[in-house]
């Protein structure tokens, strides 16, 4: 397959892309498209074939559900079941924005789409282009990121790409994708509200918009087996480069000392190791490769770098990585989740 590849450029010439685009989608194909957070992988939502083709292109297990895009708020009666109250107080305060609902489905929602739950997952995007591309092709787009499963998710049209072209029918480039990891995703199916993936909007803001909300403790965790999961990437290893990755937590002087350790005891050895700190501590580690995730206390700038990160690791074939842990106050929590899932859960804790 060839891949189309367009590169908005905010010129009436977009429309023809757009036009494009949605024929694709309407015709049963895969569309990459730029979204605030991550590039995501487009098929018709309500198309079972088409989004077949998603789990194909990316690898993706098929009980891994997908997330609906929509271009208005209406269409959560269409899609779901019930839309509760409290569906609708967030939807006023963060909709169009990264936040992912998870509610009841109505029967017109494939199966394939939600991992056999009897759930589905919606969300409005901020972006312009992925508003337009829902709005322009007239269908709902159940979109993953647009990677090949388990690597680091897209933050640039180029790490598309790498991962995908020859494998779907067409690429929207528009470099300006903001926050850099992926939505909030919070559960509004059952009586309390749960959050099943840490984003932009926190725990905070949602208990100041509608009360108790609680965390499901897979997000900084292991999740047990045999749990169906209710999110994307609950229970697989996710966000990976194909280095061995360790974060290593703990008083900071004990956390130098013990990576730049590591670092020299594997470089003896002939391995080629790199150092993910922050603007403040780089200088601090003895290692070729030593890259600053951002400032210590901006945690959307470490969340805006993070994937290109790990993707310049795998170009600089690099076999080990090293990273010291961020904040989780705001959306360090979710930088966390993403860091913890690409290391495989290998931490090292120092006391």
């Amino acid at each position: 397959m060839e891949t189309i590849i367009k590169k908005i450029t905010h010129t009436e010439e977009d429309k023809k892309i757009y036009e494009q685009a949605g024929q694709i989608l309407r015709a049963g194909g895969l569309v990459a498209f730029p979204t605030e957070t991550v590039y995501g992988l487009g098929a018709d939502a309500l198309d079972a074939k088409a989004s077949a083709k998603i789990y194909a292109a990316k690898g993706r297990p098929s009980d891994n559900p997908l997330i609906v895009h929509i271009a208005d708020v209406n269409a959560l009666y269409d899609l779901a079941k019930e839309v509760p109250d409290k569906a609708l107080v967030l939807a006023e305060k963060f909709w169009p924005g990264p936040l992912t609902m998870i509610l009841k489905k109505k029967d017109k929602v494939p199966d394939s789409i939600t991992g056999g739950l009897g759930t589905v997952a919606i969300r409005m995007p901020s972006h312009p282009v992925a508003a337009e591309l829902i709005r322009s092709s007239g269908v709902y787009i159940a979109a993953p990121s647009a990677n090949t499963s388990g690597k680091p998710s897209p933050t640039r049209a180029e790490h598309v790409i790498n991962d995908l072209s020859g494998k779907i029918d067409m690429i929207i480039q528009d470099d300006t994708v903001d926050i850099g990891v992926e939505s909030t995703i919070i559960d509004l199916s059952e009586e309390v509200p749960t959050i099943l993936r840490p984003g932009y909007i926190t725990q905070a803001m949602f208990e100041e918009a509608i009360g108790k909300t609680i965390i499901d403790p897979a997000i900084m965790g292991s999740l047990k087996e045999g749990v169906i999961p209710k999110a994307p990437g609950m229970k697989y290893k996710h966000y990976a480069p194909n280095a061995d990755v360790t974060i290593v937590e703990g008083p900071h002087e004990k956390v130098v000392q013990y990576i730049n350790s590591q670092v020299s005891e594997k470089e003896a050895e002939g391995h080629r190791c790199a150092v993910m700190a922050t603007d403040e501590t780089k200088d601090k580690y003895i290692c070729n490769d030593i890259v600053s995730a951002g400032h210590k206390d901006d945690e959307l700038s470490v969340a805006r770098n993070l994937y290109a990160i790990l993707r310049d690791f795998d170009k600089q074939k690099v076999e080990y990585v090293y990273s010291e842990s961020f904040e989780t106050k705001n959306v360090g929590q979710a930088v966390m989740n993403r860091l913890i899932k690409a290391a495989g859960h290998k931490i090292v804790k120092l006391d």
